[in-house]
């Protein structure tokens, strides 16, 4: 028997272990992180319980004033949601435990854990591969059951920096073209968790050369991979020299959206160059539209980027048309081979909340435009309050008054 780790001590839960029933077990990642002494600060948790699975959450809802979602009412699986855990409750697969641990996709998320007796059962030998910093299937069957357990090996051998045993790796192969068959947001899911740090992209490489990502991204080649390291290699020199940069490119998309400026850059390099193409595909993987806008701008600025903009005006207009996506044109422009001192004065720009080129501040509205010259509201307004920014950056107007003036020139010639 295994010796038990302290992080799997229910001092750590949100609810007290009284409201689970004798039989009742933790399984999957939870217990698979406590031994590797993985702690997190959100707490993700998963038990199994022969009968009543819904009943108990339901109970422990109810007492602790915490949500209550019913995930699968055929499979008797429902969720508990604390300020800052989720607890699922799960109805056991089979007539007994190690049978529904067989089902489980790869040894080390198929070790059970009873709070009560202090228990760990491990039929599949989990613990041995965890050891081994090993990811390795139950059965080929269990795989093929849901696909997505394919791509699944990689994100989570990229997570817990593990290798995948290569009989695993086999059958992975075997069953790739199945992967086609999940829905969209499910992939999608997987690949942001690889998108997210640098150690996710030999794992992307790996699992595109198994045949799990070509029927999403159909333009993708080795040299695509190649770049999402140097994007990597780019971004992290950036943030080196320039430390407000590290917290830019780290930062969501939207609120709501798990995909970082990096993340990004780095589907920049997958999809297909052409930014209609690149949206259609970035559209068949679910992405927002935020996300979809993101990766657009930057593939059509990019260009720009490299060209180097010289006057203050191209600069300007750079600046406008890459808003907050700039950090991310910036590491692919270095990953594309631009030298960092080039565009350095760009960076220096973006970073400096008082650069009128990069952040321009309107010395009058558009509002205020059409009271003052008593003309109606047209796209005329948007190209002169263009004409006044670019007035502004070079300095030939520096007040609303000499704004209006310019405008009224420009009117009547």
């Amino acid at each position: 028997m295994h010796s038990v780790p302290s992080t799997l001590s229910p001092k750590s839960w949100p609810f007290s272990r009284e409201f689970l029933p004798q039989n009742a077990y933790m399984v999957g990642g939870a217990v698979r992180d406590a031994i590797l002494g993985r702690t997190k600060e959100y707490v993700d948790l998963d038990f199994v319980l022969p009968t009543n699975a819904v009943k108990v959450a339901r109970k422990i809802a109810a007492r602790y004033k915490a949500g209550f979602v019913l995930l699968d009412p055929k499979r008797h699986i429902a969720r508990v949601v604390f300020p800052h855990a989720t607890v699922d409750f799960a109805q056991q697969e089979g007539d007994s435990l190690e049978t529904d641990l067989h089902r489980r996709d790869f040894t080390i998320n198929a070790i059970a854990y009873n709070p009560h007796t202090q228990e760990i059962l491990d039929p599949e030998q989990g613990y041995a591969d965890i050891q081994q910093r090993l990811m390795r299937m139950v059965s080929p069957a269990n795989l093929e059951d849901d696909p997505l357990r394919l791509l699944r090996a990689y994100r989570q051998a990229s997570q817990l920096n593990f290798t995948i045993e290569p009989a695993t790796v086999a059958v992975i192969r075997s069953l790739a073209s199945r992967i086609t068959t999940v829905a969209a947001e499910r992939v999608r899911v997987e690949l942001g968790y690889m998108l997210l740090k640098a150690e996710g992209t030999c794992w992307l490489l790996s699992s595109w050369e198994d045949g799990l990502l070509s029927s999403f991204f159909k333009s993708a080649t080795k040299e695509s991979f190649s770049r999402l390291a140097a994007v990597d290699t780019a971004a992290s020199h950036l943030a080196e020299i320039w430390q407000p940069l590290r917290g830019a490119l780290g930062e969501y998309v939207r609120d709501t959206i798990k995909t970082t400026r990096l993340g990004i850059a780095k589907l920049a390099c997958l999809v297909n160059p052409e930014p209609a193409l690149a949206e259609i595909e970035l559209q068949e993987l679910t992405y927002s539209r935020a996300e979809i806008r993101a990766v657009v701008t930057a593939l059509r600025v990019l260009p720009h980027m490299i060209a180097l903009p010289r006057t203050l005006g191209e600069q300007y207009f750079l600046f406008q048309e890459a808003g907050v996506v700039f950090p991310a044109i910036a590491v692919l422009a270095v990953a594309h081979g631009t030298l960092v001192e080039e565009i350095a004065p760009l960076i220096n720009r973006y970073l400096n909340p008082d650069d009128l080129v990069a952040h321009p501040k309107l010395l009058i509205s558009g509002k205020e435009l059409i009271i003052a010259l008593g003309i109606p509201a047209s796209p005329l307004v948007g190209k002169l309050l263009t004409e006044i920014a670019l007035a502004q950056i070079e300095g030939r107007v520096s007040t609303p008054a000499e704004a209006i003036e310019l405008a009224r020139q420009l009117v009547d010639s």
